[in-house]
């Protein structure tokens, strides 16, 4: 009996997957409140420039970078930095007052969160190939250490400087979790539960959304927040140091001993003896059928070396880039609505919820392909509706906006699903790392698209409902995951994307006839 068919025949989602997915989805409860934390640290409170004037009133208008120069002119003069006084009545703290971060140094604010984001970026570029070499959980407990304390490390930052340095770790070790956190997952996980996995994480990062607006109505002093939501990140590595490596992994590495231990300690937690269902001889004969098939170490150059795995590795990336593209640029601008931060977060967050239930039901019954291109063109369409609704319907727009920041939720959470099924073992960190590494970058774009804003108002939501569209529509091309075992080497990825293209041809030969 092959390896694979015996773990599918004794299906092994029980109590060890039940206890592994939540062990290792507890985490990323947290991972959205940093990646939308700045939305609070650094909100901009009212201020007014300091007059050096007798009478009080003779400041300008609050906000105002300007101070009047005498009372018999209206001659004004820069206000110089630690001559601002803000009101603190709605927050505490922020990085923007305690640093001055407004009128020249302005750009500043924008820059600590471009910073957060590049790190994600570089995680992306780094932990993939890393937890190729070195395996999944070693991976997943660096980096949870590594939020842990450089998250930690900006609660205490001394200046601006240090804080995004500490930013830009804590980006690096998140995108490391969430990309190797979910792969470690579904590698124990069997085929008919594998839609299970990322629905439930990335619903636990949509509640995040939800934490983070409790918390942060709760904690106004920058610190302090930042302190409460990094501090979690040190019991999670203890939580995690009981999941086992993974055994496909492990079989692909040559370690066939050490994934059969992983196997016999699973089967112990699940109440089965020792060899009942996988025997040495079923891994090293593994071992040996994808050694002849694999004729060179894989690198990452491999993700376009070959016809099957270029096409696969460009429309994912299509597909991440626009997705984040448009999702951050929506969910880090809630400010123009006007409404309190707080529950506009809670708003956004609620709304997803339902829409994660609405993307297992269309990723489970549908397939993968359709659920990520429908969801990236919905959005897209929601968006370009928008531009017809007039701008004093808030809730309208409000109402609209957190709908299609909600779909692109779902096909960000489809699209890691569909990810992981369609790069092969040997290279799903690589992939999954180079595919995150488009949607860091999307994000990091995303400001620079709402500055077209200048030259007509209209022109960043025509970007942002455009490129979903453009970009979900490639996805068809790819091949259906669903029901499929994961393959493990980029040989059976060409001989899959083969088969489908010779059957695409032989139903072409059939219409003509």
């Amino acid at each position: 009996m092959e390896l694979r068919d015996a773990l599918e025949k004794d299906s092994l989602f029980s109590p060890f997957q039940f206890s592994m997915v939540c062990v290792l989805s507890a985490p990323l409860f947290l991972v959205a409140t940093h990646n939308l934390m700045q939305i609070f640290t650094a909100a901009v409170p009212p201020f007014h420039c300091q007059s050096n004037l007798t009478l009080v009133n003779s400041s300008l208008p609050k906000d105002s970078c300007s101070r009047y120069v005498s009372l018999l002119s209206n001659d004004t003069e820069p206000c110089k930095q630690g001559e601002r006084i803000y009101d603190l009545t709605l927050y505490t703290s922020t990085i923007v007052n305690e640093w001055d971060l407004v009128c020249e140094q302005e750009w500043m604010k924008e820059l600590a969160q471009s910073t957060y984001m590049a790190g994600v970026l570089v995680g992306a570029m780094l932990y993939g190939p890393l937890a190729d070499r070195f395996g999944r959980r070693t991976v997943v407990l660096i980096c949870l250490l590594k939020i842990a304390s450089m998250g930690t490390g900006a609660a205490f930052s001394p200046n601006f400087t240090a804080y995004c340095i500490f930013r830009f770790m804590t980006g690096m070790g998140i995108c490391g979790l969430i990309i190797n956190d979910l792969s470690l997952t579904m590698e124990w996980t069997p085929k008919k539960y594998l839609v299970i996995v990322p629905i439930i994480q990335g619903t636990c990062l949509t509640l995040g959304q939800v934490i983070l607006a409790g918390v942060a109505y709760v904690i106004t002093e920058w610190r302090w927040l930042q302190l409460a939501l990094s501090l979690p990140y040190f019991i999670f590595p203890i939580l995690a140091w009981w999941v086992p490596e993974s055994y496909r992994w492990l079989a692909l590495k040559n370690r066939s001993q050490e994934a059969l231990q992983n196997l016999n300690r699973v089967a112990k937690i699940n109440g089965k003896k020792d060899g009942t269902f996988v025997t040495l001889e079923m891994l090293t004969h593994e071992n040996d059928k994808n050694s002849r098939r694999t004729s060179s170490k894989p690198t990452p150059l491999d993700l376009f070396r070959s016809p099957g795995m270029r096409k696969v590795t460009i429309c994912l990336s299509m597909s991440w880039f626009s997705s984040s593209f448009c999702f951050f640029a929506l969910a880090m601008d809630i400010q123009r609505f006007g409404f309190s931060l707080p529950l506009l977060q809670l708003i956004f967050g609620c709304t997803e919820l339902p829409l994660r239930i609405l993307s297992t039901v269309t990723a489970t019954y549908l397939g993968r392909r359709f659920s990520v291109s429908f969801y990236l063109i919905l959005s897209g369409v929601l968006i370009l509706c928008s531009l017809s609704f007039p701008t004093d319907l808030i809730l309208l727009q409000l109402s609209v906006t957190s709908l299609a920041k909600g779909f692109l939720g779902s096909s960000i959470v489809c699209a890691y699903l569909y990810t992981a099924e369609l790069f092969p073992t040997v290279l799903r960190q690589t992939g999954m790392g180079f595919t995150n590494m488009m949607m860091r970058l999307g994000a990091v774009i995303a400001p620079l698209a709402m500055m077209t804003k200048a030259y007509a108002p209209f022109l960043p939501l025509v970007i942002f409902g455009s490129i979903p569209i453009l970009c979900g529509l490639p996805i068809l091309l790819l091949p259906e995951t669903l029901n499929s075992q994961l393959l493990d080497t980029v040989e059976e990825v060409e001989a899959r994307d083969q088969k489908a293209a010779h059957k695409k041809k032989k139903l072409e030969h059939g219409t003509k006839l």
